[in-house]
């Protein structure tokens, strides 16, 4: 019987006997898988490294503190579907609100720790949640200024636990985390239904508010089973600087390694010198995720051989891969994978460390384990081999739908597949190259601009250029000119724009598509996981170009 608080799409039954057939879905609740995990590897090894709440441990410390708070959780009246949601920085005590919530048969609800009142409000809310998780303060931000008002308007709540709240006064009902595990830990976990709802993942995209993404327990596991299988670091113990309240960090960190019984390693903040030191400290690789967090540290000037001896494979997804990136990261003898995937149908391509270069390095892989791909044009028809069109999706691993009803009719079609919104291009062999996002195109007195193959080209011509990203601003008699805005190498000289228009003119860009306007920035704001966030450029800058 479905859970009334949920509503999600219904999965075309042919395509989950198959899944279930090929043993893509086990049917195994994820409590159950994650409880299994850390009572086999008890003694795995679990490091934070934080400057201000560094902790060492085992999974099975881990696993006590995730009964113990489950416990506290289900005192307090915290049952089976309920929502639990966690505000916490790369610590511990956000992995045990994740493992605890999944022990209950909750719903687990990360929130990355730097979204504002606004947001952690509207997903309070929006997601009727039962009992919030967060931090008293982490660096300059103090929670605790509008955990009260927060916590006011999200009359679902029973619970509020907070991490690190000693000295200060807790808001009316709330509680200490130790308070929250100090009582009888929970005896063993729940089995819900593995079709039911385990995980809501909120993605900023291009509407308003933040779009909840449901996963079920089974589609979890499938995801799990499927990156988990990539390889994408060689094998090696990863240091992961991707937020946990992120979908993507905490796959990456909280549940595959648990689940292969590898050691856990997180850092609270990605300072690329701290990230290189920890790096040698513990014989970890690190770097993989988006572009942002392999690149910040080959450019880093602490960066030596003896990195680059543990600096050996990385995996690059999360946006559109530059070849330039993949090209430099070659050069510096790293081995690197694309991938390509999204909060809602996390791994839909990728390839392996042992596929040829062309395949790893030019294209963002084949179809995974189960994954079905076709790419339309904009009428809804098949295109040909080598054409670019918008790609939909389905498979294992992929959502069942989101918090809005509404989008979910309007993402999903009755067969299952998912409008990614993204555009791309499969090749004879099937292998797929992200070249566009549908709304990052360009369309400049009616012609199509791709905003990637501008920013590939500023990389490819300039060295000193580190990151860069093309954007539209508004004119008033061609709609839409290109923006161009880099991130410069330090002590780099700024070019003219002529001088770059000329640059890329001889590198064969078609002069319609050069851009009008070039910004140099110091960094781009970002998402959690370190993804350049255009659509706030956009907002930015667009004051600066209307008439």
């Amino acid at each position: 019987m479905s859970d009334p608080r949920w509503v999600t799409r219904p999965v075309p039954g042919q395509l989950a006997d198959q899944w279930r057939s090929r043993g893509l879905w086990d049917d195994t609740p994820m409590g159950v898988k994650i409880d299994a995990a850390l009572r086999a590897h008890a003694e795995q090894t679990v490091r934070i490294h934080s400057q201000e709440r560094p902790w060492a441990g085992t999974f099975g410390d881990l696993r006590a503190q995730a009964l113990a708070l489950a416990g506290g959780l289900s005192a307090r009246g915290v049952r089976e579907g309920d929502a639990v949601a966690f505000q916490l920085p790369n610590w511990v005590e956000a992995a045990a609100a994740f493992y605890a919530s999944t022990f209950l048969g909750a719903v687990v609800v990360p929130i990355v720790h730097f979204y504002g009142p606004k947001e952690v409000g509207y997903i309070l809310r929006r997601t009727e949640v039962t009992a919030f998780v967060t931090a008293a303060g982490f660096g300059r931000r103090d929670y605790l200024d509008d955990l009260e008002s927060v916590c006011a308007n999200a009359p679902s709540l029973k619970v509020v636990g907070v991490v690190g709240a000693y000295v200060r006064r807790l808001p009316a009902g709330a509680v200490t985390f130790e308070e929250l595990t100090g009582g009888p830990a929970l005896a063993e976990p729940a089995a819900p239904d593995p079709d039911a709802p385990v995980l809501v993942a909120y993605t900023s995209g291009t509407t308003a508010d933040p779009k909840g993404v449901i996963h079920s327990h089974n589609t979890l596991g499938a995801e799990a089973r499927q990156l988990g299988a990539m390889g994408a670091n060689g094998g090696l113990p990863s240091l992961t600087g991707t937020p946990v309240g992120h979908f993507m960090g905490m796959i990456g960190a909280l549940l595959i390694p648990v689940l292969r019984g590898d050691s856990v390693d997180l850092i609270d903040v990605w300072d690329p010198a701290r990230v290189l030191a920890t790096m040698l400290e513990y014989g970890l690789t690190a770097g993989s995720g988006a572009t942002y967090f392999l690149t910040s540290l080959l450019d880093h000037p602490d960066l030596t051989d003896e990195h680059l001896r543990y600096l050996r494979f990385a995996g690059l997804g999360g946006a559109a891969v530059p070849v330039a990136v993949t090209e430099k990261a070659k050069a510096a003898g790293v081995s690197v994978v694309r991938m390509y995937g999204s909060t809602e149908h996390p791994s839909i391509t990728g390839s392996r460390h042992e596929h040829d270069e062309r395949l790893r390095l030019r294209t963002d892989g084949v179809a995974l384990d189960g994954v079905e791909l076709k790419l339309l044009d904009d009428e809804g028809q098949p295109v040909a081999v080598g054409q670019p069109g918008e790609i939909w999706s389905r498979g294992p691993d992929c959502c069942i739908g989101y918090t809005d009803t509404a989008l979910t009719r309007a993402t999903f079609d009755a067969d299952g597949w998912y409008r990614t919104e993204d555009i791309g291009v499969l090749d004879a062999d099937g292998a797929l190259t992200i070249t566009d996002r549908k709304k990052d195109i360009i369309i400049r007195g009616g012609e199509n601009i791709s905003a990637a193959e501008v920013e590939e080209l500023l990389l490819k011509t300039m060295p000193e250029v580190l990151e860069a990203a093309v954007v539209a601003v508004p004119d008033t008699r061609l709609g839409e000119k290109p923006c161009a805005l880099l991130r410069l190498a330090p002590g780099s000289a700024v070019r003219d724009v002529d001088d770059i228009r000329e640059l890329l003119l001889a590198a064969g860009l078609g002069r319609q598509k050069l851009p009008e306007f070039v910004e140099v920035v110091e960094d781009f704001p970002r998402t959690s996981t370190g993804k350049i966030i255009k659509a706030q450029i956009r907002r930015q800058i667009a004051p600066r170009y209307t008439a």
